[in-house]
């Protein structure tokens, strides 16, 4: 029987057999026995599906990324230990030293670090391109040797709104993948796969939690993208894995199993970036409110939004579910139904009036954190995008007097009022 979205957030990914846990069970184990050393040597050869060793896989990630990628509309999953983990697993699975990636300038400062420094260290150069900028423009950008696209549907903390569709086309003109971390609006409010999307990531550790528990990510594969047609750019996929007795992954497990199996087998193994089953148990528990929450996120932003649009001290509110805010138009075309809860604001005055404000919040707290189920606000120039010199901030489209709000599950009267007695301090 075919599901719908909200019955995949409760029950996807899991169904227990008769006499079994109703609940997701927590496989608390490193190890796993097995009869005979040729059956485990079958799992060392990828000839068999199994557990040997939670550093690679384990049952309850399992469950929970099935889930997960039913909600995304992939073909498969694999969690990770943070978000950052899986943006990083996701583009070096398909990237090595000499390699090129093209990537939205409008996206997380952390993940900006990762690829602007951490991965230039690596070998691998990349171009930042005006998200907003058009289809030739965005296309010089591409090189020989470049191997994905990346972006963010939601931009954090600028709010841009990603035109999925465009960075598609141009990603498959130049026939690489296009990645999209979709961490702020969930697949709740939009589906990147839906548009042309590839390969999406998460931070779990944002709403899909939802309660500030456990760091966490996930890589949701489509299972659309043909490696073999550009078997010359995807070595890794398409080439012999000595490490694996010359397996060619986009040969044994085709499109929708190949670019999840390389990364568990290969990357896992080496990096062992994995997520605690104990951590996967209370994601899924937040995945299984994740379709009533949303709604009620949105409700609250937007009524803070709309509240902060109107008031003189502000100098501009970016939501996209503003009628003058610049995406507005892409808001309504990718996220009919709202995109997150997060709003971020310009006050008048600048960082000193930015902390000031902050200073005297009493339902927001200063965290750096977004999206739970608490509200809290952050001043990104001074703490997550504090390595960015003053001409990245502008590209990322971050001032320096930019606070972010994430707006929880409040009462939204509560949230407004708390806005408004900090501002008339200011």
């Amino acid at each position: 029987m075919q599901q719908s979205f909200n019955t995949k957030c409760i029950q996807g990914g899991y169904t227990p057999k008769n006499g079994e846990p109703r609940q997701i069970p927590i496989i608390q184990s490193t190890t796993f026995k097995y009869d005979t050393s040729e059956d485990m040597g079958k799992l060392f050869d990828l000839e068999a599906s199994g557990y040997f060793y939670t550093r690679l896989q384990n049952p309850t990630n399992d469950y929970v990324a099935a889930k997960i990628a039913q909600l995304e509309g992939g073909a498969a999953a694999m969690l990770t230990s943070s978000g950052q983990a899986a943006n990083f697993m996701a583009l070096f699975n398909i990237c090595e030293a000499g390699s090129h990636i093209v990537a939205s300038s409008s996206i997380y400062g952390g993940t900006f670090n990762l690829i602007n420094v951490t991965m230039r260290k690596m070998g691998i150069d990349v171009t930042f391109v005006d998200p907003d900028a058009s289809e030739e423009e965005i296309s010089k950008a591409f090189q020989r040797n470049t191997r994905a696209m990346f972006g963010e549907t939601i931009a954090n903390p600028a709010l841009t709104v990603l035109d999925i569709e465009k960075f598609a086309r141009i990603a498959h003109a130049h026939n690489v993948p296009l990645i999209v971390d979709n961490t702020f609006p969930t697949p709740v409010n939009c589906r990147p796969i839906e548009w042309g999307a590839d390969i999406v990531t998460h931070s779990t550790t944002k709403y899909m939690d939802g309660h500030g528990s456990c760091v966490g990510g996930c890589i949701v594969d489509s299972g659309k993208f043909d490696w073999m047609a550009h078997k010359d750019l995807f070595p890794g996929l398409t080439t012999p894995d000595e490490s694996y007795h010359g397996i060619v992954y986009a040969e044994k497990f085709g499109k929708e199993g190949a670019f999840i199996t390389k990364a568990t087998a290969q990357l896992m193994r080496d990096f062992g970036c994995i997520q605690a089953p104990q951590h996967a148990f209370i994601l899924n528990l937040g995945l299984e409110s994740l379709h009533v929450r949303m709604p009620r996120h949105v409700e609250n932003a937007q009524a803070v939004a709309e509240f902060l649009n109107n008031h003189p001290k502000v100098e501009k509110v970016n939501y996209s579910g503003l009628p003058t805010d610049k995406y507005y138009k892409l808001g309504q075309k990718y996220l009919p139904n709202g995109g997150c809860g997060v709003v971020s604001f310009v006050i008048k005055g600048g960082r000193p009036e930015a902390e000031k404000f902050m200073k005297a919040l009493k339902v927001f707290a200063i965290e750096t954190h977004v999206a739970d189920a608490r509200s809290c606000c952050l001043n990104p120039a001074t703490a997550t995008h504090r390595q960015l010199t003053e001409e990245q901030l502008q590209a990322a489209g971050i001032p320096a007097g930019l606070v972010r709000l994430s707006c929880g599950l409040e009462d939204k009267n509560d949230l407004v009022n708390d806005l408004k007695q900090a501002l008339d301090l200011v």
